[in-house]
């Protein structure tokens, strides 16, 4: 029995190879937890190596964006044999569908774990979220 070719399967794993070992503009996409109880959105972000200060999150109009970089790892290597971890710049924004109360966010960066608690609000206002 052959196999039919397939030709955008094969250039779809092509783009896939190619961005694990040449991440492009667009930097790197740390992943993402967000869960709802009965009184806040909790947003958890995996962003190891990324230094407090090189984080911004903002708050406005119901959309929470987290945004940052993470700087390219210096080796004395004379090249890479893999490279998995992305590094540069990132930006997630999420659609929270319940008003936020803006001045009650927190943040939290704990062990590579950065952790955005948005408690659930009628009256929303837009501010910057200081990292804790």
């Amino acid at each position: 029995m052959a196999l039919r070719w397939d030709p955008i399967r094969d250039l779809l794993a092509i783009q896939q190879r190619l961005d694990r070992f040449a991440p492009g503009n667009a930097g790197w996409k740390p992943p993402v937890d967000l869960h709802e109880t009965a009184d806040e959105y909790v947003i958890t972000a995996e962003i190891p190596g990324v230094a407090r200060n090189a984080i911004e999150i903002h708050f406005h109009d119901g959309r929470l964006t987290l945004s940052g970089v993470r700087q390219a790892r210096s080796c004395a290597c004379e090249q890479f044999h893999r490279v998995e971890r992305g590094h540069g710049s990132f930006t997630r924004t999420f659609q929270l569908p319940i008003p936020i109360d803006g001045d009650a966010i927190r943040a939290d960066l704990r062990n590579g774990v950065l952790t955005v608690t948005c408690p659930k609000n009628p009256d929303a206002a837009t501010r910057r979220i200081e990292i804790t």
